[in-house]
């Protein structure tokens, strides 16, 4: 390259850490086939790159500092999800990311010992065959602890980043491939007429696809003039109504007010009613007739993050009971969404604590809807940096903590700790929303920057060398990579599939989550023709996303007594 773009990366390697964002962003959107690699790939790709041309790095800080962020945020943001299904009801998928745990390692060891891998490169093949970022971190920070030389810690941990590379490479397109079209095809069934079986059974008999609304929707507002109604109380003319309904506003003369239930309505007053369709047909035979006017009342949509324990496993149909009278007929649940990603809003779709409801109805039901739910996602933008503080500092003291056993020292590190704190403080922010305010966006960004930037800094120390650790092991790398996926995902499908009798559409969305694989997912869902296969991916990869992490130091501390 250049030598002012050498000289320039390496004097300023800001530049160099932003440009391999950028590059590598960019280029993990471009399609290869069903296959995008996403960012995170892109970046370590053009990072090492970067690295191999101009030797440019950043600091050892820098790169700390990023790992702790993203490792706490990715804690914080899957705490709620991670407790919710350590239950009776969750251990028909905790089976899977444990399964993907033990095999990896065991796999890992196998190649191990075949091909007289070092540690950096085991911890590699590790990471990116369960294409868990995250470990990736933990296992060159638990190199960093080994008591090695500077050179040897050095040569390792580039080993780690080299090797997660080639086999993120060859992972993500096995089980993308995996999931969407070899297993099915294996196992004989149509994922697509099977997840359509499956949205129409959750659904009761509702078939519209993803994407589609009814051309008349479910919540409306309506104005009529009372005149059969006439000298009745607000309450009894809703109870009146082949449905539960509300009267938002009732209009006498030029006052509008928002009625009591012992409000009596007199003849010429107009009342605006909001309810379910189906409870506004028969209104003007109990109220009087419809007018044509706009209502002034307006529908509002909220994001509420439920917390009401009572909620906890109930079928979304169920979340009636939960609202009670009044509200049950009159608030309208349009989106559920656990750990940023959307399931979809079917009676028989099981919701968890933690999960974001986007709730619809007139402005005063909603209100009271969400103190009864849990709380809004958009109560606060700020960020509660006391308690976001107080967290990393004890995670990372945690991180400190060594334990002897035998020869051996014990110890979560630094990123373990910051993980441990993250799942702790994203708890009690759940249950108790008073305190430790952070956005899910918020919390979204903290984690994507650290981790890309903690990638990119990964990938351009270790560019100079990559090279070397390609050629030496040749083909067998790959290979070893393609097996570190296929295996621990096909024993799970077979599991899956013949033990536990799970619907097709949901084993694909387990083991794609089991592997913590956003791009697998986004193709099984293309396939499947919607979002059903979602609610298994959602179980499986909040547990996979906190345990793969936690066996970066165990397959360095493994690798190391076999080699």
């Amino acid at each position: 390259m250049g030598g002012w773009i050498t000289d320039l990366f390496r004097n300023t390697p800001e530049i160099a850490l932003f440009t391999a964002l950028a590059l590598g962003y960019a280029f993990g959107r471009v399609p290869f086939g069903p296959i995008r690699l996403g960012g995170v790939c892109g970046t370590l790709l053009m990072a090492l790159l970067i690295g191999y041309l101009t030797g440019a790095e950043l600091s050892s800080g820098v790169q700390n500092l990023a790992f702790a962020l993203f490792i706490f945020a990715l804690g914080f943001s899957s705490g709620p999800q991670f407790f919710a299904n350590l239950n009776r009801k969750g251990l028909r998928y905790l089976g899977f990311p444990i399964i993907e745990v033990v095999s990896v390692i065991l796999v890992v060891l196998a190649f191990t010992v075949i091909m007289g891998l070092d540690q950096g490169t085991a911890a590699g093949l590790m990471a990116g065959g369960a294409t868990e970022s995250a470990a990736l971190g933990t296992a060159s920070e638990a190199i960093g602890r080994l008591g090695l030389s500077e050179a040897e810690t050095r040569t390792l941990q580039n080993n780690v980043a080299t090797a997660y590379t080639v086999s993120y490479l060859c992972g993500l397109i096995t089980i993308v491939l995996l999931t969407s079209q070899i297993a099915p095809r294996l196992m004989r069934v149509d994922l697509r007429a099977e997840s359509a079986r499956l949205w129409h059974r959750l659904s009761g008999g509702h078939v519209s696809r993803p994407g589609e609304q009814p051309a008349l929707p479910d919540l409306v507002g309506r104005v009529f003039r009372v005149e059969g109604g006439a000298g009745r109380t607000v309450d009894d003319l809703t109870h009146a109504l082949p449905g539960s309904a509300t009267v938002e506003e009732l209009r006498r003369g030029d006052q509008n007010t928002r009625p009591e239930a012992t409000t009596r309505v007199r003849e010429g007053d107009l009342l605006t009613v909001v309810g379910r369709r189906a409870a506004l047909v028969g209104a003007e035979g109990v109220i009087g007739p419809e007018q044509a006017e706009e209502p002034d009342v307006k529908l509002r949509s909220l994001d509420v993050v439920l917390t009401h324990r009572a909620a906890h496993n109930l079928p979304l149909s169920g979340i009636r009971d939960v609202l009670g009278p009044g509200l049950r007929e009159s608030v309208f649940v349009e989106r559920v969404t656990r750990t940023e990603r959307e399931l979809p809003a079917l009676p028989g779709t099981v919701l968890q604590v933690g999960d974001v409801l986007t709730i619809l109805g007139a402005p005063s039901d909603v209100e009271a809807a969400e103190r009864r739910l849990g709380y809004p996602v958009a109560s606060r933008y700020t960020t509660d940096f006391v308690y976001l503080g107080l967290g990393l500092v004890l995670g990372i003291l945690i991180g400190q903590i060594v334990i002897p056993v035998g020869g051996a020292e014990l110890t979560l590190g630094t990123g373990g700790g910051a993980l441990l704190a993250g799942l702790v403080f994203g708890y009690l922010r759940a249950r108790r929303p008073t305190f430790g305010t952070l956005h899910p966006a918020a919390a979204g960004t903290m984690k994507d920057l650290g981790l890309a930037t903690f990638i990119a800094a990964v990938g351009m120390s270790a560019g100079p060398s990559a090279l070397q650790l390609v050629q030496h092991y040749g083909v067998m790398l790959p290979v070893a990579a393609v097996l570190t996926t296929l295996i621990p995902a096909t024993v799970s499908i077979i599991v899956g599939w013949k033990v536990l009798r799970i619907e097709p559409p949901l084993l694909m969305g387990a083991v794609a989550g089991q592997q913590c694989s956003t791009p697998a997912i986004s193709q099984v869902v293309s396939t499947a023709g919607n979002s059903v296969p979602m609610i298994a991916y959602t179980i499986t990869y909040a547990i996979s996303n906190i345990l793969l992490p936690l066996t970066g130091p165990v397959i360095v501390a493994l690798a190391g007594m076999v080699v």
